[in-house]
């Protein structure tokens, strides 16, 4: 009885982990193509911030990288990792020039957030690691 309890358990767990997985995923994937081809309100945006506009193709590209590899079961662990500093810079970024906190600052962290809620929940050795660890 217990381990019928420990499966469905374990599938919620995962399914649960897919989903929050799923929307920084599709996020971050819309976000970083619409870089590559840099339509005005990119390059509005690109200059607000105070970066060139040529660098808007490179951050698309680094994302993209990024996005893949937390996207493959056995590489999310680095995928995590990697996206939690790409967007650490975003929120340096938007520190520096004075944006809104909630709104804009502090949006990159609710995204790791996700990013890391649906790792821990997907991830068995994962829990594993922060439980005993």
């Amino acid at each position: 009885m217990q381990s019928v309890q420990t499966t469905t358990n374990s599938k919620k767990k995962t399914w649960t982990g897919r989903i929050c997985s799923g929307i920084p995923v599709l996020f971050l994937l819309l976000d970083g193509v619409i870089k590559l081809f840099t339509p005005a309100p990119v390059v509005e945006v690109m200059t607000r911030l105070g970066y060139p506009i040529g660098l808007s193709v490179t951050f698309g590209v680094v994302l993209l990288i990024c996005v893949f590899f937390y996207a493959i079961p056995r590489t999310s662990l680095l995928g995590a990792v990697l996206l939690t500093g790409y967007l650490g810079g975003a929120v340096a970024t938007h520190l520096r020039v004075g944006d809104p906190l909630f709104s804009h600052t502090l949006f990159p962290i609710y995204i790791a957030g996700l990013i890391w809620a649906g790792l821990y929940l997907r991830q068995e050795r994962l829990r594993t690691l922060v439980l005993c660890g």
